[in-house]
């Protein structure tokens, strides 16, 4: 795969990623929940932290949750660069299409989901209990590198009590699948879970 096409792949990525969150967040209030199938809702979260929420400040109490935020937006800085010299390289030395394919899939969702980190704090008012504002008169909601990820696609697919022969949670409410993302989430995940799949042909 060229590098032309790595791009073309990596910008289609990022407009569908970007168009679907700025609807989202200039069309719903946080925490609303439109039900498109029994097992497929639209639910708009925003994430201040990593996956599925979790902070470096829940691990220690040195950092607070503003410098725990700030060192992540950093890091994912940091980590999409690395990509993008890693990808640039395979694609140089001509690597195989599968390993290309996937990690430019991996850049562009990275990359989807910082520029929500890095600038959505300031282009957009918060969504609380309101529809939000693009570029509000006030200012945003935060300042640079403090912006949350924007979620929205939300599958349950199963819901109910498991049965009561099961160890520890036998009889339990329980939830299949819970976490709400985007599609930057998913080029990720199927990047990665391409490169494990896929090893042997990525890395031939």
């Amino acid at each position: 795969m060229s590098l032309k096409k790595a791009s073309i792949l990596i910008l289609i990525i990022l407009l569908i990623d970007q168009i679907s969150k700025i609807y989202i967040k200039t069309h719903f209030q946080l925490g609303e929940d439109v039900t498109v199938f029994s097992w497929f809702h639209i639910t708009f979260i925003e994430n201040d932290g990593m996956a599925w929420g979790t902070k470096l400040s829940d691990f220690t109490t040195l950092i607070s949750d503003r410098s725990a935020k700030l060192i992540l937006t950093l890091f994912r800085i940091i980590a999409v660069t690395g990509i993008a010299f890693w990808l640039l390289d395979v694609i140089k030395k001509q690597k195989s299409k599968t390993l290309i394919f996937a990690i430019s899939i991996i850049f562009a969702g990275a990359l989807g989901n910082i520029i929500d980190s890095v600038v959505y704090g300031v282009l957009f008012s918060d969504s609380i209990m309101q529809v939000a504002t693009f570029l509000p008169e006030g200012g945003g909601y935060e300042k640079v590198f403090h912006g949350n990820v924007v979620d929205m696609l939300h599958f349950p697919l199963w819901r109910g009590v498991l049965p009561e022969w099961l160890p520890l949670v036998g009889g339990k409410m329980f939830s299949f699948f819970d976490p709400v993302f985007n599609v930057a989430d998913v080029a990720i995940s199927t990047g990665i879970g391409i490169l494990i799949v896929f090893n042997k042909k990525a890395f031939k």
